[in-house]
């Protein structure tokens, strides 16, 4: 017969509270209450609706149950315009952006989002500076352009009120965007590209990337922002470039990439409580890298991206932590 010390190399103590400070795993009895409890994980990827477009490096904005994604790459060397509205249950189209293009800076929501930069190859490869609006209905065209080209940098904040930040190849320039205009401000410490971020325009988090072109150098870097400056802050714990993040500058989530000694695809999920990254036992059940996210730390939306080739694939990520739980 299996017991319980045998599985976990410990037996079951009788205690007359619950622990403090329980591990994931953990059972014991509760004497005073007379009852059998146990510690488990409860935080989990799940899958939801496959977009319409398979591609990757879509830009992205909005919540779990309410995102736009916008532009991205499919084969072969397609940068598309393509735009889907996610309502919590399926993809539909929407208007197109006004260039196609992949990479791009995001901010905003599904109603007031924000698109700049990235590469395009129509009618030549180039990397626009090119800014687009989306109203909840159509995407206009700016007259602001960005100081700086970018592939692959990343945003945080909101329409009016932006941050742009990174990007290829190893840029360090950050832009504030108030609306109507990009004003360039104080550099990221390690310039990268195909990184991500989170947050706000004056409390953001920068987080992961390369340094150089794709799987050349890809660090675990993350940076804070207070407004002015970027603060070096305690690295992810998988280095990994093309990785998707979402959250706050204090509670952020970072999942997906690809890993720094190959260059294949993780689904790898690190929790932010902002001070420290945590590795999460539960990682995406579609490993891949080059995607969108966006949400909140414990209720996030990841979508897209590659693994060998382009994928619609689209997951929920719902963390409410551990929790404990009453066996008997």
């Amino acid at each position: 017969m299996t017991t319980f010390i045998g599985i976990r190399g410990t037996a079951i103590q009788a205690v007359s509270s619950d622990p403090a400070n329980p591990e994931v795993g953990q059972i014991w009895y509760n004497s005073s209450s007379g009852t059998l409890k146990g510690y488990k994980q409860v935080n989990a990827w799940s899958s939801a609706a496959n977009m319409n477009t398979a591609r990757s490096l879509p830009g992205g904005a909005g919540t779990q149950t309410a995102t736009i994604a916008f532009g991205g790459y499919y084969p072969p060397g397609i940068n598309t315009n393509i735009s889907e509205s996610y309502n919590g249950s399926s993809w539909t189209s929407t208007p197109s952006l006004n260039t196609g293009r992949r990479g791009l800076v995001s901010a905003g929501n599904q109603t007031a989002a924000l698109g700049a930069g990235g590469y395009t190859n129509v009618p030549t490869a180039i990397y626009p500076k090119a800014t687009e609006l989306w109203n909840g209905s159509t995407w206009t065209t700016s007259p602001a352009l960005l100081n700086t080209s970018r592939l692959a940098g990343a945003g945080a904040g909101t329409q009016t009120a932006a941050l742009g930040f990174g990007g290829f190849p190893s840029v360090a320039n950050t832009e504030s965007w108030n609306g109507s205009t990009w004003t360039s401000v104080n550099s990221l410490n390690t310039g990268r590209g195909y990184l991500a971020g989170a947050g706000t325009q004056t409390a953001a988090l920068s987080l992961g990337g390369t340094i150089g072109a794709p799987g050349l150098v890809n660090t675990g870097a993350t940076e804070s922002w207070n407004g002015t400056s970027w603060t070096t802050v305690n690295s992810l714990n998988t280095a990994r470039s093309n990785i998707a993040g979402s959250g706050t500058q204090t509670s952020a989530l970072a999942f997906g990439g690809a890993l720094t000694t190959s260059g294949t695809s993780t689904g790898a999920t690190e929790t932010w409580n902002g001070t420290s990254w945590t590795s999460n036992p539960t990682s995406l059940a579609t490993a891949r890298q080059a995607m969108g996210g966006t949400g909140t730390q414990t209720a996030s939306l990841g979508f897209g991206g590659s693994t060998t080739t382009q994928v619609s694939a689209t997951e929920k990520w719902t963390g409410v932590g551990t929790q404990t739980l009453t066996v008997s």
